[in-house]
């Protein structure tokens, strides 16, 4: 049998641990599929994977009722409970943000836990309720010979929550997940519901696709599907420096999957590294799977990393030797239909920490100088960098590929849990960015907010526009977050 993609490569960049929650208060089941927990404002606590965004709620709705007049009527009740104490509203469901991104401080929290999942084979696209996972599409779209045209790496994330934060894939050449989406319905603060496409009501559209739930709550999307395939992997090893030039050839449209790798340990930090790339075989295609043993089996030595050169050494030798020997064919969605707890950290010391930064391709030497330059300085323990295209995205406000196409670096940190933790890691982040924005590249969102307000205001442009569309379909600011209260509440 062949072995996935995480058991050849011991881990992609999205292995961000499970959602750290802790509730505090009374579990009251209400009918219709409405779970209601601490209803009455009981002291209610959200986390995300970070471990470290412990957040007040006034309470928490696990939404479990399929698209129809129940679940309009109960979204609008809470929008309208919420106006009538001024809390802040918000929809999500896994919370795999780092920042506190998907959570409403003191205000009401929505979770959509609702899969459904329609379309037919041969068709263009499905239809797919806001909450369902990635792994509910990929079994849903499997028997009908089709397969997400881009998701992002992890399954367990929810498709409105992909579309929200801009999310990408490592699908080739696409931009993020949200350039495939044809069409949304949200409601609106007032509770008003709509429809919003590139062409109609454009500008929400484009505030919403990146806008981490801010512009209104996303009940369905019209997304893209591609015909499943049968693809088998090629592993070139080469210095860093020519990397860049090797993956802008690959994303000439010929290839249908692919991302890189570069070797982490201080010795030779950044130096090497490996571009995979997939291309379609003829023969049948297996149905699709998950993490298999081997895939679960590799977390020993992907965890044995910190603190440990050596294991980084082989870990290394290991990837770009017997794993890509031992990677075989298999089907596309099986490629991306693994979970984030596949390599999850059990060590309650520590916690797992995403950066992603994007750069042009023709900078991607320069990124690559500054990250020697600040990351083996820090305290912080790297466990993997991986490297994914994405194209150019004209269309999200909040976007971080704007200009160009750009090479996206995903590092995977483990953070120790302490003050001199987060200190040193909110240095280091702060001088990445500047790094990265000297180079004219962009840093991504959903992560540590470590950021400064004059950083995120250089990286995201059209940031001002976003704020002033924001206040226009939601004056009384009712949807809310971290991201907004850290970054943009006092534009």
């Amino acid at each position: 049998m062949a072995l996935t993609r995480r058991a050849a490569l011991f881990g992609a960049g999205a292995a961000v641990g499970v959602i750290g929650t802790r509730w505090m208060g009374a579990s009251n089941p209400s009918l219709d599929g409405v779970a209601i927990i601490a209803p009455n404002g009981g002291e209610t606590v959200l986390n995300d994977a970070s471990q470290l965004s412990e957040t007040p709620i006034f309470k928490h709705i696990i939404v479990k009722e399929p698209p129809g007049e129940t679940l309009i009527a109960a979204l609008r009740a809470e929008l309208k409970e919420a106006e009538a104490a001024d809390r802040p509203v918000n929809l999500a469901a896994a919370r795999h943000t780092m920042g506190g991104q998907a959570i409403p401080r003191d205000g009401h929290a929505i979770t959509f836990d609702t899969p459904m999942v329609t379309g037919e084979a041969g068709a263009e696209t499905y239809t797919v309720q806001a909450g369902t996972r990635w792994h509910q599409v990929i079994t849903a779209l499997d028997p009908l010979g089709l397969s997400p045209k881009v998701m992002q790496s992890n399954a367990d994330f929810g498709v409105a929550s992909t579309f929200s934060v801009g999310a990408h894939g490592w699908p080739m050449p696409f931009g993020p997940m949200g350039s495939t989406v044809r069409k949304i319905q949200m409601m609106l603060a007032d509770g008003s519901l709509l429809s919003a496409s590139r062409s109609d009501n454009a500008n929400l559209f484009s505030a919403a696709m990146g806008g981490y739930g801010l512009i209104g709550l996303i009940t369905e999307l019209e997304v893209e599907a591609v015909p499943n395939q049968l693809l088998e992997p090629t592993f070139q090893t080469m210095p860093a420096a020519d990397f860049a030039a090797a993956f802008t050839a690959a994303a000439d449209g010929t290839i249908p999957m692919a991302y890189g790798r570069l070797n982490i340990d201080r010795e030779g930090f950044f130096d090497d590294a490996m571009l995979v790339t997939y291309r379609p075989i003829p023969g049948e295609i297996p149905p699709a799977q998950g993490s298999g043993f081997l895939s679960k089996a590799s977390r020993a030595i992907f965890r044995a990393q910190p603190g440990n050169e050596w294991m980084k050494r082989r870990r290394w030798g290991i990837e770009t030797g017997i794993g890509a020997m031992l990677a075989g064919a298999t089907s596309r969605s099986s490629l991306m239909n693994e979970p984030v707890i596949t390599l999850d950290d059990r060590d309650p010391t520590r916690t797992d920490i995403l950066h992603e930064y994007f750069v042009a391709p023709d900078r991607f030497a320069d990124f690559i100088a500054a990250a020697k330059a600040i990351i083996p300085g820090s305290y912080q323990e790297l466990l993997n960098i991986t490297l994914r295209w994405v194209a150019q995205d004209p269309t999200a406000m909040l976007s971080y590929a704007p200009a160009g196409p750009r090479i996206a670096s995903v590092l995977l940190f483990s953070q120790e849990m302490t003050a001199r933790g987060e200190a040193d890691m909110a240095r280091m982040t702060q001088e990445m960015i500047e790094a990265v924005l000297a180079i004219g590249g962009s840093y991504y969102l959903p992560y540590r907010p470590h950021a400064t307000v004059e950083q995120f205001r250089r990286c995201y442009a059209r940031s001002a526009d976003f704020i002033t569309l924001k206040r226009e379909v939601d004056p009384g600011l009712r949807l809310r977050n971290a991201l907004w209260d850290n970054y943009m509440a006092e534009a």
